[in-house]
């Protein structure tokens, strides 16, 4: 047995700092979780507007675009039909408004920060051992620190699903820059590029297909998070799962994890072919 007088815990000291947060930024926070919630409402209103046949037009449309293939784009189209006809389409829209708005979020802190991590080697240093801390955490362990300062529902849920699906996108963001080809960033400073054109006219236009192969990544990961963070609040589809899982019901839970299979293989397929457009060596 590990000796006991050499045991330590930190437990009281992180509960202390999170009173001391609530007690001295309790406002802030508020203020904070109103605005996201806003956000998030106005995504979700947006979603609902849409009737049921604008989504197999709007998938079709994109699917098109990304892959431009008769069957993939039929298939593609019709899949969330299944959604509906399971009657889960008003919980997958509230499942989609909490990917769209973790991703969003994500995309907005993730990919300068990407940038920031391939033009500046010491924010690479700093960033990257908290990026592997982050990739191996337990999910659930997201929930915790979303929970005492947020407390249930939501606004927790989008928080803990931005903070687990943010690294994809700033790992393949700062890796596709630093592996854009030499020659190309040398043509470019010979014809007198200064060191910010060589970023936003070379350097990260060449990188879009990894940095678009981030957001693919960032989505299947916020889509895989809308379950657990069901625990607290989230609903969607991943509370149907929560709730066949409590009641033991099989036939209820395959229906609602077919329904996020569904979800995740449409964005999976759109996203990926919008990658390869991105790629110069797949249009040559």
């Amino acid at each position: 047995m590990f000796p006991s007088a050499w045991e330590y815990h930190i437990a009281p000291q992180i509960n202390d700092a999170v009173r001391w947060l609530l007690q001295e930024y309790g406002a802030a926070f508020d203020k904070f979780s109103n605005g996201l919630l806003k956000l998030l409402l106005s995504i979700q209103g947006m979603l609902q507007f849409v009737p049921w046949w604008g989504y197999v037009l709007i998938i079709a449309v994109l699917s098109w675009v990304a892959v431009k293939k008769i069957v993939p784009v039929v298939v593609l189209s019709l899949m969330p039909v299944i959604i509906g006809v399971f009657g889960l389409w008003g919980l997958a829209v509230e499942t989609l408004a909490i990917v769209i708005t973790s991703v969003v979020l994500a995309l907005v802190i993730g990919i300068p920060l990407g940038i920031l991590m391939a033009e500046v080697k010491i924010f690479d240093m700093i960033f990257r051992p908290i990026l592997d801390a982050m990739q191996t955490m337990p999910s659930f362990v997201y929930l915790i620190p979303a929970m005492m300062l947020f407390g249930l529902g939501k606004v927790p849920a989008i928080i803990a699903t931005l903070i687990y699906a943010a690294p994809p996108v700033m790992r393949l963001t700062s890796l596709g820059i630093q592996l854009v080809p030499k020659p190309a960033q040398e043509a470019a400073r010979a014809y007198g590029a200064t060191r910010w054109q060589l970023l936003t006219e070379v350097r990260i236009p060449l990188a879009m297909p990894s940095i678009l192969a981030g957001v693919n990544q960032t989505t299947m990961m916020a889509l895989a998070m809308v379950v657990i963070a069901s625990m607290i609040g989230a609903r969607g589809l991943g509370q149907e799962v929560l709730l066949a899982i409590n009641r033991i019901d099989v036939g209820r839970g395959f229906e609602a994890g077919l329904g996020i299979v569904i979800m995740a293989i449409v964005i999976d397929r759109i996203t990926q072919g919008m990658a390869k457009k991105w790629d110069p060596q797949k249009r040559a």
